[in-house]
């Protein structure tokens, strides 16, 4: 199981994040995640240059990546404690983010059955969409 870990300094006090421990999603992140008031989750991470492409806009593989993140923490209470894994992540890629903007992404539960999540939500940054995603999570216990 991964530890959630409350951020208590810096920029993302307040949030959480995860203990990755060398993981895809530490290099690329991190990534930040909290409750909205109405209880939607909201994800969140400042660009750095690692998360650029060679024309010094965001790279569309990192939003792919953040999507994915997103997709999950804005499932959360679906998934019941349970482990999933992405079966269908579909985007369209907006605009590109820069350098020391704040990305964030939010979403909604379409629908939840007894193993699939579907999933919509985009990723923004001030007033400017960056991306929409729709998504499908397959939930499953971990065999012995």
């Amino acid at each position: 199981m991964v530890a959630k870990l409350a951020v208590t300094e810096g920029e993302f006090a307040g949030w959480h994040t995860y203990d990755l421990h060398g993981t895809f999603d530490q290099v690329v992140g991190p990534f930040y995640f909290r409750p909205d008031p109405d209880g939607r989750m909201r994800c969140a991470f400042r660009a750095e240059p690692k998360h650029m492409n060679a024309g010094n806009r965001m790279h569309g593989g990192c939003l792919m990546t953040f999507a994915d993140i997103a997709l999950f923490q804005t499932a959360y209470q679906e998934m019941e404690g349970r482990n999933g894994v992405t079966v269908q992540l579909d985007s369209t890629l907006i605009d590109g983010g820069y350098v020391g903007e704040l990305i964030e992404a939010t979403g909604e539960v379409v629908r939840a059955g007894g193993s699939l999540i579907f999933v919509r939500g985009q990723i923004t940054t001030g007033q400017r969409t960056l991306m929409t995603f729709s998504g499908i999570i397959k939930k499953f216990d971990l065999r012995n």
